[in-house]
């Protein structure tokens, strides 16, 4: 039998105070409807809980009996309410992000430590995949994507670089041996090393130059599962056995290093980075509010938080 709290609040302030007029007072409500309150209570219940006089208020046996279990059971309420604000004031809790393995490798690892030491109270969670995966349904609070996958009705907020570039490289020694190409189309003579997303498709590599795009499909000796397996190519790369397509910034170190030398340079596509997406914004977890917060205050890009998603180039290996 349902019974609304605000009524059993107002029979145990009536009860406390001694009286309707004293508890409409002390509670901050009138008399009549505290005395209203305790009148569907006790139509709710069938019983009587009050006996009124002229003179005073007070619990019947039934009404001191509930007056025992009420009164702690409120205080949990009360406590339990404690805890929500806890969240709300003073972050904590687990945020659970969906991101891909090129933001785990290029984005997050500058704003992890700075966060969480912010935060001591917040654990993170970092799910790591190329699948195009529903991240609410995955149980995730929110997503690093590129435009073009971001999920419609979603907030994005720009986090990372601004812009970002992919690199094609290979070893100075295979080079040297088989000619570096000096148009895209030239790929097609050559060994490349390609990568595979997990629904099976295989991206094109793409090319931009004076307004010109243009598209290949090259082949060669291995393919790796874009994500986790990336790094093999890389190394088959260094190790001489073709070339690669990656991000400049995954390849960054092997480019200074030496170890590869950057191919059709003047030809490598510029795209938009990444965001941070994430739905709606009113009453966000603490964790996820925390986090927004902070990457806002990082000043990444001169972006602010925006609802319409653009599209751009794709970024894929």
């Amino acid at each position: 039998m349902a019974t609304d709290i605000q009524d059993l609040l107002a029979f145990v302030a009536v009860v406390n105070a001694g009286g309707f007029r004293e508890g409409a007072r002390m509670s901050g409500k009138s008399a009549s409807s505290l005395s209203d309150a305790v009148r569907r209570t006790e139509s709710r219940l069938g019983v009587r809980l009050l006996n009124r006089t002229t003179r005073s208020v007070v619990p019947t046996e039934a009404g001191a009996r509930l007056m025992e279990r009420i009164v702690p059971a409120l205080g949990e309420v009360e406590a339990a309410m404690d805890v929500v604000n806890d969240f709300r004031d003073r972050p904590s809790g687990t945020l659970r992000l969906n991101v891909p393995v090129s933001a785990a490798r290029l984005v997050l690892p500058a704003l992890i430590t700075p966060f969480l030491q912010s935060y001591p109270d917040i654990r993170l969670e970092v799910i790591a995949e190329e699948s195009f995966v529903d991240m609410l349904a995955a149980g995730c609070d929110a997503g690093i994507r590129y435009d073009e996958r971001l999920e419609q009705d979603m907030i994005a907020l720009p986090i990372g670089p601004r812009f970002q570039r992919f690199a094609t490289a290979a070893s100075p020694a295979y080079l040297d041996a088989w000619g570096r190409p000096e148009h895209p189309r030239d790929l097609l003579k050559h060994a490349c090393l390609r990568g595979k997303f997990p629904s099976g498709a295989m991206p094109l590599w793409e090319y931009e130059r004076d307004g010109e795009t243009i598209s290949v499909d090259p082949s060669g000796p291995l393919i790796v599962r874009i994500g986790g397996a990336v790094d093999l190519s890389v190394q088959a790369a260094v190790d001489g056995l073709g070339i690669v397509y990656l991000f400049e910034d995954w390849l960054r170190p092997y480019l200074d290093s030496g170890a590869l030398e950057p191919v059709l340079e003047p030809w490598w596509q510029r795209f938009t980075g990444p965001f941070l997406y994430y739905p709606g914004r009113r009453y966000l977890p603490s964790p996820l509010r925390a986090f927004v917060d902070f990457i806002n205050a990082q000043r990444y890009g001169s972006e602010s938080v925006r609802e319409d998603v653009g599209t751009a180039n794709r970024p894929a290996s």
